[in-house]
């Protein structure tokens, strides 16, 4: 029997619901950002912010501050803390015509850990998991992932959610960012928060906004090779349509007939609506909507998905650090980054000096080096020759931290091995000079150094002999009486053994500025 309502009850009920959705559109809301377990970054001007009815005034109580906010036309809101001293767990609250209320937040250093596959690598997958996810964990350490998704348009959420480290939170979080967070609220004892904005497989230009991409003719390749995907799927979606309407056809034919109909064809793959490749689109959907967010600085793990076109890197890399910058407002904001470790691309074993994509890609990181305020973790020496994603990610986040400590928190330590600094031609060999090598260099085992090669003006390039003379490296070869040039752990997976009294190895480089394989990759 239907349920009949009495006249007096409909008006009561109506205005039951007018209330609910009027209350519902008062509520204040915030970014999922500002939650419980969030880290606010000290000794900065801190955004809060959310949203409200238009004209609805916001006040905010954090510790000692009591701040006002109104919303604006847009029902936007915002409030800027004054800088505060660490410490926590402390309790927020927003009263609006609703009251939030936000528990166990830490004042801290914020930290960013973005990149392709080898930043997003999990804890659980790492050498040290068992270790790692086993051990007393931290409470001043709290971890935020940011959803996976690129986009075309700019988004405002980063959908994600602030944790404390348990065995499931960390053995799911980026060990790289983790063992990174450890290292340094051991070294600085303040609260971590790590934020991470990683998606494998990625290019540079995936996290540089597009605007800027397209503002830049050298770089209008990369916008043309995306218009091609977006067309060539529209064609291949326009014939799949009428594909699939002649298989529905004949389908329900089959099955008046009492027959199975031919196999149902399938879209085609991958949609760039929602491809990660799109220029601009992680940085949209992954960085973008974190910008209103204070941190410290970024630690970076990327580069393996540009090598075939390194050259190009040398530009879109800085135009990437001059956007994030800019897009936080911090123009000396700390970009520390990973250069990439020794890996054999599956291909045979080098066993004479020869081109290489990696080598190429390296150097291009390193010249990003000329950045104010950037520094470099050299990991020639822990990748794995037979993976793409070495599991070792202890010793990548530990010289992480290292140039972290010395370039963000001031520490006076040696947090770089040899990079390459100068060179003298002395008759027929070449003495080498190298930054970051004051107190001497070393090789593994006392072995004579390994992985040098020199050429003359026939740039021809043959192994050379190399002799540690204090703090700079001579090398020569018979077979170049003339030496112009010397090329140092040149390869995709080098043998290569130099390292300063700090036991940091040296990073690959050459003295030459000779055209190489990438130079007209675009």
């Amino acid at each position: 029997m239907p349920l009949v309502l009495h006249s007096k009850i409909k008006p009561l009920i109506l205005l039951l619901f007018l209330t609910a959705t009027l209350s519902s559109q008062a509520d204040v809301k915030l970014t999922d950002l500002i939650d419980d377990n969030m880290v606010l970054q000290r000794t900065a001007k801190v955004r809060i912010w959310g949203t409200a009815d238009s004209g609805e005034e916001v006040t905010l109580l954090f510790r000692d501050q009591s701040l006002k906010a109104t919303a604006d036309n847009k029902g936007s809101w915002q409030v800027e803390l004054s800088p505060m001293t660490p410490g926590g767990p402390f309790e927020m609250t927003i009263t609006g015509k609703n009251t939030i209320k936000l528990h166990n937040i830490l004042v801290g250093d914020v930290w960013l850990a973005s990149g392709q596959s080898n930043m997003a690598l999990p804890v659980k997958l790492a050498s040290t998991a068992k270790r790692e996810i086993s051990q007393k964990f931290d409470s001043e350490i709290h971890l935020y992932r940011v959803r996976r998704i690129g986009t075309a348009a700019r988004l405002t959420d980063p959908g994600g959610k602030w944790v404390i480290c348990t065995p499931e939170t960390v053995a799911n979080f980026s060990a790289v960012g983790y063992i990174f967070a450890k290292e340094i609220h051991q070294s600085v004892d303040v609260p971590i928060g790590i934020i991470q904005s990683a998606y494998g497989a990625t290019y540079v230009e995936c996290w540089t906004s597009r605007q800027l991409i397209e503002a830049d003719p050298d770089l209008k390749p990369i916008i043309n090779r995306w218009n091609r995907v977006v067309s060539n799927f529209q064609k291949l979606k326009v014939a799949y349509l009428k594909q699939y309407a002649k298989w529905k056809q004949i389908d329900i034919q089959a099955k008046a007939r009492g027959e199975s109909g031919p196999q149902k064809p399938a879209p085609p793959q991958p949609d760039p609506s929602v491809n990660p490749w799109r220029p601009g689109g992680l940085y949209n959907a992954m960085v973008y909507p974190l910008a209103n967010y204070c941190i410290k600085g970024v630690i970076w793990y990327q580069g393996e998905q540009n090598a075939d076109r390194s050259y190009q890197y040398r530009k879109l890399f800085p135009l990437m650090i001059k956007n994030w910058r800019n897009t936080w407002r911090i123009n000396n904001l700390p970009f520390i980054f990973v250069q990439l470790a020794n890996f054999n691309n599956f291909k045979k074993p080098t066993t004479t000096p020869g081109p290489s994509t990696w080598a190429e890609l390296r150097e291009a990181q390193a010249k990003a080096l000329s950045i104010p305020n950037t520094a470099m973790a050299v990991t020639i020496d822990i990748g794995d020759p037979n993976s793409i994603h070495p599991k070792d990610k202890e010793d990548v986040a530990k010289r992480l931290a290292l140039a972290a400590e010395a370039l963000v928190y001031g520490k006076k330590i040696v947090f770089s091995g040899p990079i390459y600094d100068s060179i003298s031609i002395e008759e027929d060999k070449i003495r080498i000079k190298f930054k970051f090598s004051k107190y001497g260099l070393m090789t593994r085992n006392n072995e004579p150094p390994k992985g040098f090669a020199i050429a003359g003006s026939d740039r021809k390039f043959v192994w050379a002999q190399a002799k540690i003379d204090g703090q700079t490296i001579l090398v020569w070869s018979k077979q170049v009486p003339k030496p112009l040039a010397v090329r140092y752990a040149w390869a995709d997976n080098p043998v290569c053994n130099l390292y300063n009294k700090a036991r940091l190895p040296g990073a690959p480089f050459r003295t030459d500025d000779w055209p190489c394989v990438t130079a007209n990759n675009r």
